[in-house]
């Protein structure tokens, strides 16, 4: 996959902290952890309290446990908790935690003429400029520049040194540091790796006309992501040409381009 190319997965940032820094920040003693696991904290009381001591999922998996090794015997299945394989599952912890955000914390500064409309994290040195819309819980890193006039929706997570400009919506997605997508682009369902530059229209596509789920190739096989929605996953390093239109669920490898007007209805690689 164009993302896990570049990083580990206990690597990747999520709500813009690293996957190994939110199992971290349970702080619970002797906790071990499978580190592609995305853990809710409610799942963990159970282990902690003594009533079993290990965290598996549906296929079991362990994903948490007590103990030198995991322990199948005494066992407790996830609801919430899950192993993050493929890209679309980032997005699912993602929405989890951006989505779950209960205050505010805002260390940059905000146009009195944005409009807020949920709670946002926002990083030193960031700007949100006039006419800003941001629906929902929504994080940005620091030294990013968001707008003027651009749409934010929830669930959507931006890394440092961003800028997302004029006329610009993005919606549910990850955005990594050092990214682009500078004007008159529509983002939603995906994740952008680093330094990426989409150039003006830039559009990705996230829903089917018949509704269903989406399925996208991994290794020669089409796969249902269990996604009704569901956009692009874009590597490191990728640069749209202007105008660019993305067909949902497609992978554009880091380092890859697009020309003026292209229409992206396979895997760039």
């Amino acid at each position: 996959m164009p993302l896990f190319a570049t990083r580990n997965i206990e690597d990747f940032p999520i709500g813009n902290l690293l996957l190994s820094e939110h199992h971290r920040a349970f702080g619970i003693e002797g906790l071990r952890t499978h580190p592609h696991a995305w853990l809710s904290a409610e799942e963990l009381g159970p282990l902690s309290s003594g009533a079993a001591a290990t965290l598996v999922d549906g296929k079991g998996t362990p994903l948490a446990w007590f103990g030198e090794y995991p322990d199948p015997a005494k066992s407790v299945t996830a609801a919430k908790s899950f192993l993050i394989v493929n890209p679309w599952d980032l997005l699912r912890a993602n929405e989890l935690y951006v989505g779950g955000l209960s205050e505010a914390k805002v260390e940059g500064a905000v146009h009195p003429n944005a409009v807020i409309e949920g709670f946002v994290e926002l990083g030193a040195g960031s700007r949100i400029l006039p006419g800003v819309y941001i629906e929902g819980n929504v994080v940005i890193g620091a030294n990013c520049k968001i707008g003027p006039n651009c749409y934010l929706r929830g669930s959507t997570a931006i890394g440092d040194n961003c800028h997302i400009g004029n006329a610009v919506e993005i919606k549910n997605s990850l955005i990594l540091s050092g990214t682009n997508v500078g004007h008159l682009s529509y983002v939603g369902d995906s994740v952008l790796g680093e330094k990426v530059n989409f150039g003006a229209g830039t559009v990705t596509s996230n829903l089917r006309h018949d509704g269903k789920n989406h399925r996208t190739e991994v290794d020669g096989v089409l796969v249902d992501t269990g996604r009704r929605k569901f956009g692009c996953i874009v590597g490191d390093g990728v640069h749209t040409g202007i105008n660019t239109s993305i067909y949902p669920g497609r992978k554009l490898w880091p380092g890859t381009s697009t020309r003026p007007g292209e229409i992206v209805q396979r895997d760039v690689s």
